[in-house]
């Protein structure tokens, strides 16, 4: 199970990352997942953005108010994903994050215990790889 809770983990990662790239044209600098039964949790060091982080000295209120709507943005893409890849039926998505150390955390709660999601994907990967090969 370890292997497979670990690939689950590796993928996410890409995933996650993905996204950053996408809303941001920044990859993240690093990042670790756990699995708490029913909830994943993802927290990673960003670059920030450079003009946000300039904008942050003049203005935080505008910045803020932007990181709000990244945050909303980012969690929208997220849970597409985690329905659409992994099948996960996902209650809720809690994320923010702090511009001055650069941490984002993000809480996923699923109707479900991970691990049910986790090994019904791992098998349809296996699947997908033996009809392909």
């Amino acid at each position: 199970m370890k292997q497979t809770v670990g690939s689950f983990k590796q993928e996410l990662i890409k995933d996650y990352n993905e996204i950053n790239l996408r809303l941001f044209d920044i990859g993240v600098k690093s990042q670790k997942v756990e699995i708490v039964g029913d909830k994943i949790l993802i927290f990673a060091n960003h670059k920030r953005i450079p003009s946000l982080k300039y904008l942050d000295e003049i203005n935080r209120f505008v910045t803020r108010i932007t990181d709000i709507a990244l945050i909303d943005s980012y969690k929208d893409h997220l849970g597409k994903i985690l329905k659409e890849k992994y099948g996960m039926n996902v209650l809720s998505i809690l994320r923010d994050y702090d511009p001055e150390i650069e941490i984002a955390g993000t809480i996923i709660i699923l109707d479900r215990d991970a691990s049910a999601y986790i090994s019904k994907y791992n098998n349809i990967e296996l699947l997908t790889g033996r009809l392909n090969s």
